[in-house]
């Protein structure tokens, strides 16, 4: 885990990047600036000897928490494909023991100088007879705890293991922030923040015969109002909505979008599903009434008071669908990519192929619509394109780095391309945009790509249309 602190600048200088052009959205836009905080191993890999397989380090969720009953730390969940740990981050101070009265062969650390005051009673020849001293000790110290300097530690309180057969594919804070909920390929499980030992199956898909399978879950989302609903996603393209008041165990959904018997892409085929399987979904708008959801083509927002079908569909590299034989084969069809959304809904970001993601306006909060806008994560934005695009003229400044350059500043403006009308994303599937997100207060989107982190902020990354 690596982590970046904001920073906020009264003035960024652009004097050591004389290449800087001054954008229209920097106007309106404060200086943004993430300076490196602190690293530390969250996950290492591991070997289950009764099933014989090996788990990886890798994390796949990572979700922040508030601070940790009001001390200012900073906690967070994070999980691997079997093993969810719950992390405080706090700042730790550096001691150590000064004023030493002795002088030892190890230690000549403040050792005395000055003369014994005499006693008033005239007896500390008697209290300290000559044999008895130390060569060189004239005055007795009692050594002293002094804090040198503040870290940042980092501190596993909670490790929540042995409790998913499949590999977890989703956690999710509930919004009365005690409890949590973490999915597999077939079960969802709901925990304590205190418990560490003791999950409720709140869901359960698996059937008596593994040959009845039809389904598996592939993301899962608690509702961040309504403590008692939450939405999960299935390879078939559906949504279900369920709600914990009505039983404990929900595996009667509360509402279902979307039918898994109809494709969403024309004629049945043998990749209808696998393009149709839900990537990832999202709470959004006023009271949360509305859900986002990513599959592999296309984006679709959903009103929870309507099941029978979407309010909206977005298309985002529906370009795509003649060449899924050679996506299949590829195996970059199996790619899943993350949704999320501004702060007042108003907008969403995806990402693609060629490290591309786009900006889609909410067309709920306009009837006029908006403009998509593509942005491309790169560390030269005014390079040559792989391919031709239809996009427009992005105006937001973007921060990027990685690890290595992570107080190194980057800025450029991608330039409009005409391609007569054709939108061509898919060109470099080695590059991909799988994984970004939209602060939950602020104008400003992250996204990573390979080892880099990028960071956009500006009008155009809260409001497309604007």
């Amino acid at each position: 885990m690596v982590l970046f602190s904001r920073v906020e600048v009264d003035n960024l200088s652009t004097a050591s990047d004389p290449d800087h052009r001054t954008l229209p959205s920097e106007a309106s836009s404060p200086p943004v600036e993430f300076r490196y905080l602190t690293e530390f191993q969250s996950h290492d890999p591991e070997f289950d000897y009764l099933k014989s397989i090996e788990i990886e380090e890798r994390i796949n969720k990572v979700k922040w928490l508030p601070c940790w009953q009001g001390t200012g730390s900073l906690s967070l969940l994070t999980t691997n494909d079997k093993t969810i740990k719950l992390w405080k981050v706090y700042e730790k101070s550096v001691v150590s023991v000064s004023e030493f009265n002795l002088q030892t062969a190890n230690s000549t650390v403040n050792c005395g100088t000055a003369r014994l005051p005499q006693s008033p009673l005239g007896k500390m020849d008697k209290i300290f007879p000559e044999h008895d001293r130390q060569p060189g000790v004239s005055i007795l110290r009692v050594p002293q705890v002094i804090a040198r300097e503040t870290v940042l530690s980092s501190k596993c309180r909670r490790s929540y293991c042995a409790a998913h057969a499949y590999h977890i594919n989703s956690i999710s804070l509930c919004s009365d922030q005690e409890t949590f909920l973490s999915a597999d390929d077939l079960r969802i499980n709901l925990w304590h923040l205190d418990r560490k030992d003791t999950s409720f199956n709140i869901v359960d898909l698996k059937p008596e015969a593994m040959e009845d399978l039809a389904e598996v879950i592939t993301c899962a989302e608690f509702h961040p109002e309504a403590s008692h609903t939450f939405a999960y996603g299935s390879s078939k393209g559906t949504v279900r909505l369920a709600d914990l008041r009505e039983s404990a165990l929900c595996d009667h959904h509360t509402k279902m979008f979307g039918d898994a018997d109809k494709g969403d892409i024309g004629q049945q085929t043998f990749f209808t599903e696998i393009v149709r399987s839900i990537n990832d979904l999202k709470f959004i708008g006023y009271n949360s009434r509305h859900i986002v959801t990513r599959d592999y083509m296309v984006l679709k927002l959903w009103d929870i008071r309507m099941e029978s079908a979407p309010y909206a569909t977005y298309p985002v590299q529906d370009s795509l669908t003649p060449h899924l034989n050679e996506l299949y084969d590829m195996d970059a069809i199996f790619d899943k990519f993350d949704v999320s959304a501004s702060a007042d809904g108003s907008s969403f970001v995806t990402g693609s192929y060629s490290n591309f993601f786009k900006v889609i306006p909410n067309q709920s909060y306009s009837l006029q619509g908006g403009e998509e806008v593509l942005l491309e994560s790169s560390r030269d934005p005014n390079r040559r394109r792989l391919a031709p695009l239809t996009g427009n003229k992005i105006t937001s400044r973007f921060v990027g780095f990685g690890r290595n350059v992570s107080t190194k500043f980057q800025r450029g403006v991608s330039s409009k391309i005409e391609d007569g009308g054709q939108n061509v994303l898919a060109t470099d599937f080695t590059s991909k945009i799988k994984h970004l997100s939209w602060h939950p207060t602020t104008n400003l989107i992250a996204t990573a790509s390979a080892n880099a982190l990028y960071l956009f902020n500006g009008p155009a990354a809260m409001n497309t249309s604007a």
